[in-house]
């Protein structure tokens, strides 16, 4: 015997209409590269930057690997020395096994200001910093050196005093390579010795820079006027499309059945269009070769000189790409451990709107935010890198690269093309996205490395 006097809502439901949402998704993020870098459509599916002549630069690093438990220099990679740029591999690799491992703690002298430089260092793991005598004999701190790092080339090369000394902040392992052991592998080669001597003799040459043009100013009278020229890279470097791609199925029954109120086809086109747009995001940022992380240049690099990131660190970025700064891009974390020590030191950011949400600025460059950008050694107990980037190609900045046009485009450089259907009743969609991006000169782009997000505060 039924007691109730009305309708029961579980029996009502059946006559009602529920309000649907379409398909959401979790991984959907704002995006803000995306949308703060300036699209070029590429004509030709090539990108080419031309530029002025430089010198030659290598990245200023030296990579390593762990042998059990000894860590060792790749040999291929001591070609980053500019007269072992045409080395022959076996000397090489004689070079390379010539490193000693040594290991340092905190407050250790790891190169004497002064002293006569007699061996070569690289920075495995671990933070030092270069520190010299100012002007009036107080002390400057030059620079911060970290992992990969080597010092000081060219008074090792030349066996001239060190111009800085070289203190370590934390502790660490690097290794070290005798003067001794480059003599005796350059004596066995004249083409070596070739190199060694033209090295010597360019003296004030810095790697990295362009080739001057000749001009005359503030003269008087009518003396002879230089004739020059502005000379090109032989090999300009040129981008190609990178692409991300996934096939979509559908059934037909499910399509031709089940779609209404919300079109099927598109609500699963459209959180695959979303994560295409999540996985180029994650390429243009981390791609091994093209990646913006990948393409800063030597001298765009800055070491955290704390570890955690502090407003000197960020002004330090802003010397390295002083003009026309436009973004800064980070780990959320790494944005809220900034935040963190600007409170620490009483000087909070601006808070700003751009992209119709409210975000920190420092100096008036806003602090994007990207789960995209990648933490070495674990989100917890690692280090991640911060991103300052000037935009724009009238800026000669860094821009994005897209087609002109693609067949079958539903979005900005991202097709949709049906591939037909088999023989078990399902529709087959291929979708892709063509991007990539382009720094058009060097100093566009600058990074801070080895970024520390745990560290807190007692404000009490």
């Amino acid at each position: 015997m039924n007691d109730r006097m009305t309708l029961a809502p579980d029996a009502a439901r059946q006559l009602a209409t529920t309000t649907k949402t379409a398909p959401q998704m979790r991984g959907i993020t704002p995006r803000y590269l995306l949308r703060a870098l300036p699209w070029v459509d590429v004509e030709s599916g090539v990108f080419r930057v031309n530029r002025r002549r430089t010198y030659v630069l290598g990245d200023d690093r030296l990579a390593t690997y762990q042998d059990g438990d000894a860590h060792r220099v790749i040999p291929g990679d001591l070609r980053e020395l500019p007269y072992l740029r045409d080395a022959d591999d076996t000397l090489l690799t004689e070079l390379a096994g010539a490193f000693a491992q040594v290991s340092f703690d905190t407050g250790q002298v790891l190169a004497e200001g002064g002293a006569v430089s007699d061996r070569l260092l690289v920075v495995v793991q671990g933070r030092a910093e270069k520190r010299a005598r100012g002007r009036y004999g107080e002390e400057a701190l030059l620079e911060v050196v970290g992992d990969g790092q080597f010092f000081d080339l060219d008074a090792w090369t030349r066996a001239a005093p060190m111009p800085y000394q070289v203190t370590a902040v934390t502790p660490g392992t690097a290794l070290c390579l005798d003067r001794a052991a480059l003599a005796r592998v350059v004596d066995r080669d004249p083409s070596l010795r070739a190199g060694l001597d033209a090295y010597l003799a360019a003296d004030g040459v810095l790697p990295g820079s362009e080739v001057p043009v000749d001009l005359s100013s503030g003269h008087v009278g009518e003396p002879d006027l230089p004739a020059t020229f502005v000379d090109y890279e032989d090999a300009p470097r040129e981008y190609h499309m990178n692409l991300a791609q996934t096939v979509l199925r559908v059934h037909t029954r499910v399509s031709d059945l089940y779609n209404g109120p919300i079109d099927q086809t598109r609500a699963q086109a459209n959180l695959t269009a979303h994560a295409l747009r999540e996985r180029q995001e994650d390429v243009l940022l981390n791609h091994p070769e093209h990646g913006l992380f990948r393409n800063v240049a030597p001298g765009q690099r800055v070491q955290a000189r704390t570890g955690a990131p502090t407003p000197d660190d960020l002004d330090e970025l802003l010397t390295r790409v002083w003009k026309q700064p436009a973004y800064f891009l980070a780990h959320p974390r790494a944005i809220a451990a900034f935040g963190r020590e600007c409170t620490r030191r009483g000087v909070p950011p601006v808070i700003d709107t751009g992209f119709g949400s409210p975000l920190l600025t420092w100096r008036g460059v806003p602090l994007l935010p990207s789960d995209k950008v990648r933490f070495t050694g674990g989100a917890d107990t690692g280090t991640t890198e911060i991103l300052l980037m000037r935009v724009g190609e009238a800026e000669q900045g860094v821009v994005g690269l897209r087609p002109a046009s693609v067949a079958d485009e539903i979005e900005p450089g991202l097709a949709m093309r049906n591939m037909g259907v088999d023989t078990k009743g399902i529709t087959s969609y291929l979708m892709t996205a063509y991007f990539n991006a382009a720094v058009l000169v060097e100093d566009a782009l600058a990074v801070l490395q080895n970024v520390e997000v745990s560290r807190y505060h007692d404000y009490s």
